[in-house]
This record gives C-alpha cells, structure tokens and sequence, in this order.
C-alpha cells in the first residue's frame, strides 16, 4: 500500500497530478481543495495517498492532510459513494466543510456537491455522523517536510494546530463521558465555527453544554 508520496510536482491537470518522484510519475487524483493547495510545477510536495485496487484499474488518491485522507475512506464506505463522488464533496466542501456538514447532520451541504443526490447525502450523514468526531479530533495541515528548505506550508504554526485539536479532542470525550452521543457532542462543538479556536477544553465544554442543553 503506498500511503504517501514526497516529490516535485511535474504539471497538474483537472483532475490530477503528475508527481515526480525521484524519476519515477505518479498520477495522483485530487479534489478541486487539494489541486488548489498544491505549488507549482518543479516544486517540492508531499501527499497522504489511498491506492484503489480493481482488477483491471490502480488508481492513487492524494491529500494534504490525514483529515481529508480519512473522510475520503469514510466517505468511499457509504453506499452509492465512488471515489469520483468522495473527491467532489471534499473539493466542494474542503475536509473542515465536511466534518462540520457531517456533524451538523446538514445534508443539504452535501447536495451542492455535484452528483451527489439528497438521498445519497443523506445517506452519508446517517452513516457517518458518530465517526465525525473521531476525524475531527485528527491534526490535519500540518506541514509535510522534504528537506529544511521545501515544506507544505501550514496556515497555523502546528503547535498551534496540535493545541487546537487537542483541547478538541479533551471536549469530545468529556461530553461523551457525560453521557451525551458523539454525534451530537460534535455539533456542538462544530456549531462554534471560528470564533472558539483559541479556546481551550474547558471553554469549549462550557459553550457545548450551552448548546446542548433542553431548549425550553
């Protein structure tokens, strides 16, 4: 199983890119997010692969984050979902848009990715919605090293990034702990959005019961 790949990129096309590999080209798949992250041609890249293997078909899909790699997984278990459909609501949504979608049980975000139906949307929710928060509390976007001079460039220093999702990941568990689903702990904890990414757990915990408390 080939489960990454550390390279230049040789040229990108709609759908894929061709990585050289020390001479060698791989054609990896990306979603629309992924192709729109990777740097231009020449330059130095590392990618989360999935290699699908059919009897007559080797195809290898490429991430920049284990986020992403795992929803492409989780999203390719539900019925009605190729890798085709999994790339389209990754590239629609981006891995952030999805864990929120999937916790939210907001299946109509995943309609607007194209060929996905409200059925099959819907489907992924009912399907996915307790495994959200395991996917959540995941770090993602942390940069990919190559050499000292040729990284993925992270948006957030990854202390940042490993802060974050461990105060996540401590939330997650104390609500559970406390009795309430994973599904439902996560949209909470999802329905926060950007204005509590600087909070710690205990913060977090505070506005989840908030919000999952009997609206009365």
């Amino acid at each position: 199983m080939i489960g990454k790949l550390s390279g230049r990129v040789d040229y990108c096309s709609s759908d894929h890119v061709m990585l050289d590999v020390r001479g060698v080209g791989y054609m990896v798949y990306c979603s629309d997010h992924t192709l729109a992250a990777l740097p231009q041609a020449g330059e130095a890249v590392a990618l989360y692969t999935d290699l699908l293997v059919r009897e007559d078909l080797l195809q290898l899909f490429g991430f920049t984050s284990l986020v992403e790699k795992e929803w492409h997984r989780l999203l390719m278990s539900v019925q009605g979902i190729g890798a085709k459909a999994s790339l389209s609501i990754l590239g629609a949504l981006g891995p952030d848009g999805v864990s929120r979608a999937i916790a939210l049980g907001d299946w109509s975000a995943l309609k607007a990715a194209k060929g996905v139906g409200p059925k099959t949307a819907q489907r992924v929710v009912i399907e996915l919605k307790d495994k959200a928060p395991g996917v959540m509390a995941m770090i993602g976007g942390a940069p990919q090293i190559l050499d000292p001079d040729e990284v993925i460039e992270a948006s957030v220093p990854v202390s940042d990034i490993k802060r974050r999702s461990s105060a996540q990941a401590d939330a997650l568990s104390a609500l559970t702990n406390l009795g309430y689903t994973p599904g439902d702990a996560a949209a909470a904890l999802a329905e926060m959005g950007g204005d509590m990414q600087e909070a710690d757990a205990s913060a977090l915990i505070r506005v989840a019961l908030k919000k999952l408390a009997p609206k009365t």
